[in-house]
């Protein structure tokens, strides 16, 4: 399950995708969050999908590695999907004791289902195609007007990259933990919830360990490096939009209107 995790985790390329300037990526990710929120019917939902599974084809990313990214929520969409099946008022196809599915159930939770993905997927994109620091780089650039209200956009930008660049790292160091723990014999997978539970804490308190030290390790090499904040700090590579950007911010902005407008029709 843990190699299933690959949240923050960044694929090289050198397809448009990737190219696109950070700060456009993340502007297009927030409006596609909006714009999937009001998508409204099987069109609009299809135009969408047809938009990001675009994204991911131009990107190289292979569709095994988004597949493996969503194994971790298949319990959060079955659960969402049954709860909107069972509980969605509407005409009543079949009835048991609490449990009804009607119509709307069914397009309810199929909606949804597409929902989740979809924004799953989308969202993921931002991190497979962008370097950490990049993704750093134009969240603070983004974020820069609020300087003059003396709020720390550097720091949040640089706390958001570490905590992104360092998922990896802690999940590789669970499985080492977990491998060792077993070949003395640990048992994690039999007994009832709590039990399994308390199996976890030989697990957790190592981990803790481990994750502090690394980042006191992190916090006396960005010392040693004078790291003072954004005070006097430049940049080896300036961001400055292009033609690329230019297309690849027009094509997506018409996608999200004609989603909207299909949505508002209720396609």
């Amino acid at each position: 399950m843990l190699r299933d995790i690959t949240i923050g985790q960044y694929f090289p390329g050198k397809s448009i995708v990737h190219r696109t300037d950070p700060r456009l990526k993340l502007v297009l990710v927030i409006l596609m969050i909006v714009t999937l929120f009001l998508a409204a019917g099987p069109i609009s939902y299809a135009l969408l999908a047809l938009y990001i599974f675009s994204v991911i084809k131009i990107s190289g990313i292979q569709p095994k590695m988004v597949v493996r990214g969503l194994k971790p929520v298949v319990f959060i969409v079955v659960f969402t999907a049954l709860l909107n099946l069972f509980y969605t008022p509407g005409t009543e196809l079949w009835g048991f004791g609490f449990l009804h599915i009607t119509d709307q159930g069914i397009r309810v939770a199929i909606l949804m289902v597409l929902r989740i993905l979809l924004l799953i997927i989308g969202t993921s994109m931002l991190t497979y195609t962008t370097s950490p620091i990049e993704l750093t780089d134009g969240l603070e650039m983004l974020l820069s007007p609020l300087k003059k209200i003396h709020l720390p956009v550097h720091e949040l930008a640089m706390m958001m990259s570490i905590a992104l660049r360092f998922i990896p790292t802690l999940i590789e160091e669970t499985e080492k933990i977990i491998a060792a723990q077993k070949a003395r014999g640990a048992d994690f997978e039999s007994g009832n919830i709590i039990q399994r539970a308390r199996a976890m804490v030989p697990i957790l308190v190592p981990l803790f360990i481990s994750a502090f030290r690394r980042a006191d390790e992190l916090a006396i090499a960005m010392e040693c490096r004078l790291y003072r904040g954004d005070v006097g700090r430049t940049r080896m590579k300036q961001m400055k939009l292009g033609r690329v950007d230019a297309l690849t911010g027009a094509v997506s902005v018409l996608v999200f209107a004609a989603v909207i407008v299909l949505g508002r029709m209720g396609w």
